[in-house]
C-alpha cells in the first residue's frame, strides 16, 4: 500500500486505485491478541451455524462444547464488536439516535416473482489468520445473485454506503430488506433508499430467520471459502472473496434454482 502521507496522490485517488474505502487507508489497526482472535473465530462459527442464538446460548456452547471458561458478559462484548445481532460498534453507531427509524417487516407471506423484486442487505464477520474484517453484501432474493459487496477492516458507515451506491448504479429493487442494526436505521442509509423510491423492510427484532436468504449466503461463503482458507492479510481475503463471489454468481448451480446459476436468472 502507498504511504499516503508521503505521496502526491490524493487519498481518494489512492483508494480508487487500490479498490479500497478511504476509511481503510486511514485506519491503522492494533494487533489483537491470539486469545481474542480465537474467541471471536469460535463465536463466528457458532453464530454462522445457529444464527438464532443469542449471547446466552453462545456462551453455553463455548463452555460446554468448545472447552472454554468464559462468562456471558465477555461473550456479549465480543458479539457487539463483531456486529452480531444487529449491533454495530463505532463512533455514533453503538446505539440508535432520535433520527434512526424502524420499518415493518414486509416479506412474510410475500411471493417473490422476479429479479429486483426484493433485495436483502447484511453484514458479517470474516476471519483472518491474525484478525478479522467485515463483509457487507446485497443479494437478490429471487435469483440469489450477489448484486454488490464491500469488505472493510472497520464497521464504519462508508463501506455500507459504497455497496448500496454501487448496486443502485445498475439496478434497483422494489423492496430492500435488512435487520434493525444501526447501519440500516441510519439516515444515510434510509435517505439513499428513499431517493431511489425503494420500499424499506426490516426484520423483526431478534428474528434472524426473517433474513434467511442472506443467512444462507453467509453459510455458503464461510463453509465453501472462508473456513477452508487461512487469509494472512486483508488483500488476500479480498482476492479470495472476490473470486468466490464471482464463482457463486456465474458458475455455482443452486438446487433451489433448479440447478441454475444466480446470474442466469438475474442477468436476463
Amino acid at each position: 500500500m502507498i504511504e499516503w502521507e508521503e505521496s502526491e496522490l490524493p487519498i481518494k485517488t489512492q483508494a480508487e486505485l487500490l479498490s479500497l474505502n478511504r476509511s481503510s487507508l486511514y485506519y491503522k489497526p492494533v494487533e489483537p491478541s491470539p486469545e481474542e482472535v480465537m474467541i471471536k473465530h469460535k463465536i463466528d462459527e457458532i453464530y454462522t451455524k445457529f444464527p438464532f442464538f443469542g449471547s446466552r446460548r453462545v456462551t453455553h456452547r463455548l463452555n460446554n462444547h468448545e472447552g472454554m471458561i468464559i462468562n456471558r458478559k465477555t461473550v456479549q462484548r465480543h458479539m457487539r464488536e463483531m456486529g452480531i445481532a444487529g449491533i454495530a460498534p463505532g463512533p455514533n453507531l453503538s446505539k440508535r439516535n432520535h433520527q434512526h427509524r424502524i420499518y415493518p417487516y414486509l416479506l412474510r407471506g410475500l411471493s417473490i416473482q422476479y429479479p429486483n423484486h426484493v433485495w436483502g442487505i447484511d453484514i458479517t464477520y470474516i476471519r483472518l489468520n491474525r484478525g478479522w474484517m467485515y463483509l457487507v453484501a446485497i443479494i437478490d432474493w429471487f435469483s440469489r445473485y450477489v448484486v454488490s459487496w464491500e469488505l472493510d477492516q472497520t464497521l464504519e458507515m462508508d463501506f455500507v454506503v459504497e455497496a448500496v451506491k454501487r448496486a443502485f448504479s445498475e439496478h434497483k429493487p422494489v423492496i430492500m430488506n435488512s435487520d434493525q442494526g444501526s447501519h440500516f436505521t441510519s439516515s444515510q442509509y434510509i435517505d439513499l433508499l428513499k431517493e431511489k423510491e425503494v420500499t424499506i423492510s426490516m426484520d423483526g427484532k431478534g428474528r434472524a430467520l426473517d433474513n434467511i436468504i442472506t443467512e444462507r449466503l453467509w453459510r455458503t461463503v464461510k463453509y465453501e471459502e472462508v473456513y477452508l482458507k487461512d487469509y494472512e492479510s486483508p488483500r488476500e481475503a479480498r482476492k479470495g472473496i472476490n473470486n468466490f463471489l464471482t464463482f457463486y454468481n456465474h458458475e455455482r448451480p443452486h438446487q433451489s434454482l433448479g440447478y441454475n446459476t444466480p446470474a442466469s436468472l438475474f442477468l436476463v
